[in-house]
C-alpha cells in the first residue's frame, strides 16, 4: 500500500464498519449475479471490510459465497459471522488455494453469472452495477475491470510477467488480453472449458496462478475476454491487508511466465 492510500483506507473502513446489515441492504435493486471470492486466515480479521463494501453496493447480487477450506470452520471471527444474511454466506471446501474464488461456484452454480474479486480491497458503489451493465452489452464475454496483455518478444519467446503491459483501454480487442481478478472479473455461464474444475491439474500446472488457468480454460472455450469500458474508482487496499500476497511471490519469482508457460505447453494454445 503506498503512504497516500492510508487515509482514504482507514477513513473508509470506519464508513463501512459503522453500517449495520440493514443499512447496507436494504431498498437496492437486486441483479442476477454471484460474487464468489477465498480468503487466508491472516486476512480472516479484516475480510468482513471487503465483505461490507460488497453488501454496500448501489444494487445487491443474488448472494456473496466466501469458500474456505474445511480446515478453517473453527477460525471464522465475528466480524464475518454477523454479516452472514440472505445475501452473504460462507461455504467450505477440500480445496486450498487461490483457484478456489472461483471453482466451487462454478460447480455449484453453472447457469450463473459469477464475479471474482479479492479479499484484500474494498470496492467503490457503482463496481457491481458497472461490471454488470458491461455484461448486458457483451453477454458472452468475460469482462474485467484491469487486464493484461500476454507479450512475446521479436523470437516469439514469453517475456516475464512484469512486461506484460497492465491495459485499462476497452478498444484494444485481441486473445491476448488475461484479465486480472483483483479489480473484479465476470464470468458469463459457459464461458470456461469444462476442465477449469481439474483440481489435479490445475494444481499441477498453475498452482499459484488461478487468473492464468482461468484465461487458459476461456481459449479452451473460445471464449472472449475484454477490458471494461466503464470504469469506477480503484478499488481501496484495506491497511494491514498487503503481509502476504501471492502476486508479490509469482511476479518477483516470475512464477508467473513459468506457470503460463506450462499451460501453453499442455493444451498446445494458440495466441
Amino acid at each position: 500500500m503506498k503512504i497516500k492510500e492510508i487515509p482514504v483506507s482507514l477513513l473508509y473502513q470506519s464508513y463501512l464498519s459503522l453500517k449495520s446489515i440493514e443499512k447496507l441492504t436494504s431498498d437496492k435493486k437486486q441483479i442476477p449475479v454471484i460474487i464468489s471470492l477465498t480468503s487466508i486466515p491472516t486476512r480472516f480479521n479484516i475480510l468482513h471490510l471487503t465483505i461490507r463494501s460488497i453488501l454496500n453496493q448501489n444494487v445487491l447480487p443474488e448472494k456473496i459465497i466466501l469458500w474456505l477450506n474445511e480446515n478453517h470452520k473453527d477460525n471464522i471471527p465475528n466480524s464475518l459471522k454477523q454479516l452472514e444474511c440472505n445475501f452473504f454466506k460462507i461455504r467450505f471446501s477440500n480445496l486450498d488455494c487461490p483457484h478456489l474464488k472461483l471453482v466451487e461456484s462454478l460447480r455449484h452454480y453453472p447457469r450463473k453469472i459469477i464475479i471474482t474479486l479479492d479479499d484484500d480491497l474494498m470496492y467503490r458503489q457503482n463496481w457491481l452495477n458497472y461490471l454488470y451493465m458491461e455484461h448486458l452489452e457483451h453477454p458472452k464475454s468475460i469482462i474485467a475491470n484491469q487486464t493484461r496483455i500476454i507479450s512475446f518478444d521479436q523470437e516469439g519467446t514469453i517475456k516475464p510477467y512484469e512486461q506484460w503491459p497492465t491495459n485499462y483501454n476497452a478498444k484494444i480487442k485481441t486473445k491476448l488480453l488475461l484479465p486480472i481478478g483483483s479489480a473484479g472479473a465476470l464470468y458469463p455461464p459457459n464461458s470456461l472449458n469444462s476442465k477449469v474444475l481439474d483440481d489435479n491439474l490445475f494444481l499441477k500446472l498453475a498452482p499459484r496462478a488461478d487468473d492464468l488457468w482461468f484465461k487458459a480454460m476461456s481459449l479452451l472455450n473460445n471464449t472472449d475476454s475484454i477490458q471494461s469500458s466503464r470504469l469506477t474508482g480503484a478499488p481501496i487496499p484495506i491497511w494491514g491487508s498487503q503481509e502476504i500476497a501471492l502476486k508479490k511471490s509469482n511476479i518477483g519469482q516470475d512464477k508467473n511466465r513459468l506457470q503460463w508457460q506450462a499451460l501453453t505447453n499442455y493444451f498446445n494454445l494458440k495466441l
